[in-house]
């Protein structure tokens, strides 16, 4: 029977592909845009793509993010090979705490928060799972926008309508 840790592991290898994909084509000339005035502009929204795995590590790795005592500061990544390689370091430390951690740590508590306000209490395994939720949520995201600015957009889970069909 498979693990969630092996589980972790082999969809992090799976979401990666097609994630890598969707940010090497954001165009650095595009990073200021935005669909509208109430989304994120692509720099912001592609880097917190990047980011990510992070999260992943975080869940495992800590007991809590408190946002008071740890803000906020994203990577400056200024075009899509910047976006790549920034989540290529985020998705290889990933993949170590994934293999380096216990079975057991995934039913402990995790907080976000900022100082006395929670916004969220899960265990490890619900934050970690919540991770690859965002990544595949704002990688959809993402597609909009590139979609919006008449970037073709590549297959995740299958060819896309941008690509030739098997």
């Amino acid at each position: 029977m498979i693990t969630f840790l092996e589980a972790f592991k082999n969809e992090l290898e799976s979401e990666t592909l097609g994630t890598r994909k969707m940010l090497a084509l954001v165009p650095a000339d595009k990073m200021d845009w935005a669909p509208h005035e109430k989304s994120m502009k692509m720099k912001a929204l592609a880097t917190h793509i990047a980011d990510l795995p992070t999260w992943i590590s975080m869940g495992l790795t800590t007991d809590e993010l408190d946002f008071n005592t740890a803000p906020y500061n994203p990577a400056d990544c200024k075009t899509g090979e910047d976006l790549v390689k920034y989540f290529e370091k985020n998705v290889a430390i990933a993949k170590s705490d994934i293999e380096k951690a216990k079975e057991e740590v995934l039913l402990e508590p995790w907080v976000l928060r900022a100082g006395e306000t929670v916004y969220a209490k899960h265990s490890k395994l619900e934050t970690v799972r919540h991770a690859y939720s965002q990544m595949i949520h704002h990688r959809a995201q993402l597609g909009v926008y590139l979609r919006l600015l008449n970037i073709p957009i590549p297959g995740v889970y299958g060819p896309s309508a941008d690509e030739p069909q098997m």
